[in-house]
């Protein structure tokens, strides 16, 4: 199948770039079903992309690439699309991912452009941010769920009584509960360092947003600061996280952000994506061949377990990812 979308891609670009032959050079695919394609033509480096229209929200991915673009946001040009067959032309950033640059001397200067970016996106309008998905109570809890279902009992054979899985609820409902509390704005969804790119001239591209919806205004702030794939001393993300703090209440004037709500909604909002991805990674490794992730679920259970230590009532939390859930992957590894 893909060998025939392929070459059915091949085909369509070669109808838009006619005088000149393509030869297509497969880069490295992401956690999802798009497959990237890297060409030239008459000298200049172009991106095909293969997204099954049934696997790949191919019309977001052109609407919110427009609401970035008009917010200041450098993306990735859309030369051509053709959404019945989930084929798109765009332009090439190159191979610069942010992630692959990061060290302790530079971290700080890249995330306050990162998070000047994150600023830019405050700014997409109202009618923009109503067309996005709400991230609402059971868009939340569906995420969650995967935790128990592909890392707990897939993964790791771990089968809560109905007493634990009452607990772990419990410790749910107060994720839940303070993300709901925040206010909703255009959020990214996946704002980290991998996709975030590092361009030519020293600035910043944004890539992999079609998953856009209408959620928590911290969401993204936690997903470049405590990335899935890399950690910083907390010492060097406290005063990141307070100048968004800053930022925010001045785009927001009529809220209250106290420093304390503030890290609060930080704390439990980083939880509930740890959660969730160390439950995708076991995700990707069982259903969609994809076992690179499983080295990334270490790190998210240590956010897990660092962050569910502060609050006593996660504890149930703290206590199952820390006494089963960590000795049982260390065991399979």
């Amino acid at each position: 199948m893909n060998l025939i979308r392929t070459k059915a891609l091949h085909q369509w670009l070669a109808n838009h770039f006619p005088l000149q032959s393509i030869s297509l050079v497969a880069l490295t695919g992401d956690a999802g079903f798009r497959r990237y394609f890297r060409f030239q033509y008459q000298e200049q480096s172009y991106i095909g992309v293969d997204a099954p229209v049934k696997l790949s929200n191919n019309h977001a991915f052109i609407s919110v690439q427009k609401a970035l673009l008009q917010a200041g946001i450098k993306v990735p040009e859309i030369i051509a699309a053709d959404l019945e067959q989930g084929f798109l032309c765009l332009s090439d950033f190159g191979d610069c991912l942010l992630a692959e640059k990061l060290c302790q001397d530079n971290m700080e200067q890249y995330y306050r452009d990162a998070i000047t970016e994150l600023t830019k996106m405050l700014a997409c309008g109202e009618q923009t941010v109503a067309s996005l998905p709400l991230y609402d109570d059971d868009f939340i809890y569906t995420e969650l769920a995967i935790f128990n279902d592909w890392l707990l009992e897939q993964h790791l054979a771990i089968y809560l009584t109905a007493d634990e899985k009452s607990r772990l609820h419990a410790c749910f409902d107060l994720l839940v509960s303070a993300i709901s509390q925040q206010p909703k704005v255009f959020m990214h969804r996946d704002y980290h360092s991998r996709n975030i790119m590092l361009l030519n001239d020293g600035t910043l591209g944004v890539i992999d947003f079609q998953d856009a919806v209408q959620g928590p205004i911290i969401y993204d702030l936690v997903s470049l600061l405590r990335d899935c794939y890399v950690r910083w001393p907390n010492e060097l993300l406290a005063p990141l996280v307070e100048e968004y703090r800053q930022q925010v209440q001045n785009h927001l004037p009529s809220e209250n952000f106290t420093q304390e709500k503030w890290q609060y909604w930080f704390d439990l909002t980083g939880l509930q994506r740890h959660i969730k991805a160390s439950g995708i990674f076991a995700r990707l490794h069982h259903r969609d061949n994809k076992s690179g992730y499983l080295a990334d679920i270490p790190l998210t259970l240590t956010y897990i377990a660092d962050v569910s230590r502060q609050y006593d009532k996660l504890k149930f939390l703290h206590d199952l990812v820390t006494d089963r859930v960590m000795p049982a992957l260390q065991k399979l590894s």
